[in-house]
């Protein structure tokens, strides 16, 4: 499958960063897009709403687009945000589980609200919306999970400065170990996607390093070319795999990268977990 043409993939937290430059990404290739978010009024400190982003998507591609007002962190709007999407377009193909909460807190600084967001969004989200998705995916041609979130890396210097926030990300990714192979019977992909640097974000400009740290990462487009990479692959041979962004490109003979810099000059700074 070569084409995302009467494809319906599911995008949570697409409102805005590597989420809406997927949607960007597949909608351009002629998929249906629907994506999840909880920002539906402008916010001063966000960037775009789910339906500012839905009119750029639109305008990207020849598929139809659905925005959907939810919170995965709460049962009954994973339910309505999947049963509206496979209403709409008859089905999904592709989930891409991007929604994700970060506080880089040490441990005695975490709050347990922050702890239980966390947690709520990265892990207990992405299983829930997951399951909501299984019975629509096995009914599809080609039906693939994307979670974005790191390879398993036991090293202890990635739980040392932030463990709340590696627990979280580290269930996200476990969820992808265990969907693989109890999922491999009805062909259904379960693959990670991760970037080797930094991604100019909202995310890692306003927590993580500001203006610095944003010279010295990459775009967004380099996350979403991947994905288009991943998601066209056969999902029954392509299946519990922790896919790092660029390696990705360069299997697909993608070698000159400079285009994804947001300074070309600076030197590039890795992302966490690797």
């Amino acid at each position: 499958m070569k084409n995302f043409e009467n494809k319906t993939v599911l995008i949570t937290g697409g409102t805005r960063g590597i989420g809406k430059a997927i949607a960007l990404r597949l909608a351009k290739e002629g998929a249906n897009i629907a994506i999840a978010g909880k920002t539906a009024e402008p916010n001063p400190k966000l960037d775009g709403t789910i339906y500012t982003a839905a009119e750029e998507i639109a305008a990207a591609g020849g598929g139809r687009v659905l925005p959907l007002k939810g919170d995965i962190r709460f049962e009954e709007s994973i339910k309505s945000i999947v049963d509206q999407t496979a209403e709409t377009f008859g089905g999904i193909d592709i989930l891409v589980n991007n929604a994700s909460a970060i506080n880089l807190a040490a441990t005695e600084q975490v709050e347990p609200k922050r702890y239980d967001l966390m947690h709520d969004v990265n892990v207990r989200g992405t299983f829930f919306m997951s399951q909501a998705c299984i019975p629509h995916l096995k009914q599809a041609h080609n039906p693939h999970i994307l979670n974005l979130s790191p390879p398993l890396n036991l090293d202890p210097r990635w739980f040392a400065p932030h463990l709340a926030y590696t627990l979280s990300k580290y269930g996200m990714s476990m969820i992808v170990l265990g969907l693989a192979e109890e999922l491999k019977q009805y062909r259904i992909a379960a693959n990670a996607l991760w970037p080797r640097t930094t991604i100019a974000t909202a995310a890692v400009k306003n927590l993580l390093g500001g203006d610095f740290l944003i010279q010295r990462s990459r775009t967004v487009e380099i996350v979403a070319d991947a994905a288009f990479y991943i998601l066209q692959r056969p999902s029954f041979e392509t299946t519990g795999n922790f896919f790092i962004d660029e390696d990705v490109l360069q299997q697909e003979g993608i070698t000159d990268l400079g285009k994804y810099a947001i300074n070309p000059e600076q030197k590039l700074m890795n992302d966490l977990f690797l």
